[in-house]
C-alpha cells in the first residue's frame, strides 16, 4: 500500500469550509454533490443568500439546498459534463479508488454537477480533492479541442456538499435521489436510461 492509500489520515470530524459545514469521520456513508464552476452564476447566489436570511434559521439549510438543486436540474451554465468524453473522465475518477480510499455505492454524473454516495476509508475532503484534480487536469488537456466550453482553468467550484446518511431508510433514500436526479431534471424516462449512472448497468460495471 502506497504512501497515498494510507487508511488512518487525520479525520477532521466536524469542519467547517466557507460557509459549509462538513463531517469527516471514517466508514460512515456520505452523500456528496459538487458541481461545476460555472453552474450558478454569483447573482442567483446573492439572491438566495438574501432570501434564506429572511428566515428562521432552522429552515435556512434546507431552503438553500432545495434552491440549488432546483437551478442545477435546470441545466445552468456549459453543461461541459455533457460531453460523453469527460463525464466518463468523472466516472474514471470515481472508480479510480474504489475500495481502496471508500467504497463506491451509487453515482450519477449530470452536465453539470455529480451526486456520489460512498463509505470513506480516507479523509473525504482529500477523496473529493483527489476527483476534482484528476478530472481538472484532464479538462485542460482536452477543453479546446472537445469544446468544452469551460472558462479559465478551473472546471469545479472549491467546495462540496456532503450529507451523512443517518440510518437505512436515510440510505436507500439517497441511493434513490441519486439515481433518480436525471429523471426528475426530464433527461431520461427511467434512472437506467441514463448512460452515466450506477443505476445503468452497461456503466457500473
Amino acid at each position: 500500500m502506497s504512501r497515498s492509500d494510507n487508511p488512518r489520515p487525520d479525520w477532521k470530524g466536524w469542519y467547517y469550509s466557507g460557509s459549509a459545514p462538513h463531517w469527516d469521520v471514517p466508514e460512515a456513508y456520505q452523500l456528496i454533490t459538487f458541481r461545476l464552476a460555472d453552474s450558478l452564476p454569483q447573482s442567483l447566489l446573492r439572491q438566495l443568500l438574501r432570501e434564506a436570511r429572511s428566515m428562521p434559521a432552522i429552515k435556512q439549510d434546507s431552503f438553500r439546498r432545495r434552491s440549488i438543486e432546483g437551478w442545477l436540474d435546470a441545466g445552468l451554465g456549459c453543461c461541459a459534463l455533457a460531453h460523453p468524453d469527460l463525464a466518463a473522465a468523472v466516472r474514471d475518477a470515481l472508480l479510480h479508488h474504489h475500495d481502496r480510499r471508500y467504497r463506491l455505492i451509487a453515482w450519477c454524473i449530470m452536465p453539470n454537477h455529480v451526486h456520489v454516495l460512498i463509505e470513506p476509508r480516507y479523509s473525504l475532503p482529500r477523496i473529493v480533492q483527489t476527483w476534482k484534480s484528476m478530472t481538472t487536469r484532464w479538462m485542460l488537456l482536452h477543453n479546446d479541442r472537445l469544446g468544452l466550453g469551460m472558462p479559465g482553468r478551473t472546471l469545479w467550484m472549491r467546495d462540496y456538499w456532503d450529507r451523512l446518511v443517518r440510518d437505512e431508510q436515510h440510505f436507500k433514500t439517497a441511493v434513490h435521489y441519486i439515481h433518480q436526479n436525471p429523471v426528475k431534471a426530464g433527461l431520461c424516462a427511467s434512472a437506467e436510461q441514463w448512460p452515466w449512472s450506477s443505476a445503468n448497468p452497461g456503466v457500473a460495471e
